[in-house]
């Protein structure tokens, strides 16, 4: 079954290709979008466009997403990922640094590599718990987010984990590059997120919205950014994203969310700047607690390069 996604055109994306605009708004690959527009599932304020088309700030985009060719179930397909890192591995978890352009798990309308795949291709056996698609997933990040994820492979593993997640009981650390500087330096936001009305795949600090609670503190100061720390309580999808973007301070190369296209484009940013930098928790097997670090991917660590110091 298809899936159709509507979203109006951010102030960010003006002026940008129309595959490109997709890619940057729902995660796919360029190609992927590319190819979508080639076969006529792309609609610019009601007409057909082609992938070579600019789009226009406040249009209205709709794009149709086919089935995607695999059973009802969304059965994982072993491949490989390139530039995926292991940097745990025992009998109950394999914890891994995701790079940008990965999905967690096989998901409607998305053909890319993902975690699962990965892991199956690397001959990893994974828990049986969960949906068929997701199985041992217990958190989850975007595809355009890179950064390190836990995935269980025991059954117990799976069991403990994900009830951790839920009781917030797993310390999540992430590093964003936000423009301007918060004031203060360091804060708490504490306000809840719901799905954007009138946007399909864009969420928003709302009334009806979910509980959420994000932590930050200024690690360095740019002329034209801030890098922060940032530690989550909850987990609600694009969390650092709109809790950001709330205080009018973007994560860079987040044209979604309100991100200047034009800092992005003088970073040589094709994603926002994000990374899940630390994950930890009581081990399930062990009942020690541990903790895991990543480095930023190359794109992040020379997009700092380029700033110039406050």
């Amino acid at each position: 079954m298809s899936q159709t996604r509507n979203v109006l055109i951010p102030d960010g994306l003006e002026g940008e290709r129309v595959d490109a605009a997709i890619a940057r708004l729902f995660g796919l690959s360029r190609t992927r979008a590319a190819e979508l527009a080639s076969a006529g599932h792309v609609v610019l304020d009601h007409k057909v466009v082609a992938k070579s088309e600019r789009v226009r700030a406040g249009a209205h985009l709709e794009v149709t997403l086919p089935a995607a060719p695999v059973s009802p179930s969304l059965e994982v397909v072993a491949e490989p990922v390139p530039g995926m890192r292991i940097i745990h591995d025992d009998d109950d978890i394999v914890v891994v640094d995701k790079p940008v352009g990965v999905a967690a798990h096989p998901s409607v309308g998305w053909q890319g590599p993902t975690v699962l795949g990965g892991l199956a291709a690397a001959g990893y056996r994974i828990s049986t718990s969960g949906a068929s698609e997701r199985q041992g997933i217990v958190s989850r990040l975007d595809v355009g987010t890179s950064g390190l994820m836990v995935v269980c492979k025991s059954e117990y593993a799976y069991s403990v984990l994900k009830r951790a997640f839920k009781e917030r009981r797993v310390d999540k650390t992430y590093h964003a590059l936000v423009q301007g500087l918060p004031d203060p330096h360091a804060g708490t936001i504490d306000a809840p997120i719901g799905r954007h009305p009138g946007h399909d795949y864009k969420f928003a600090v709302m009334d009806s919205g979910k509980h959420a609670v994000t932590h930050y503190e200024l690690l360095e100061a740019f002329r034209h950014a801030s890098l922060l720390e940032v530690h989550l309580e909850t987990g609600r999808t694009h969390q650092i994203r709109v809790h950001m973007a709330a205080l009018r301070h973007p994560c860079v190369g987040d044209p979604l969310y309100g991100a200047d296209p034009v800092l992005a484009r003088s970073l040589g940013l094709e994603r926002q700047w994000l990374h899940a930098m630390g994950l930890g928790f009581t081990h399930p097997g062990t009942g020690e607690y541990v903790h895991y670090e990543s480095t930023y991917p190359e794109d992040l660590a020379a997009a700092l390069e380029r700033l110039t110091p406050a």
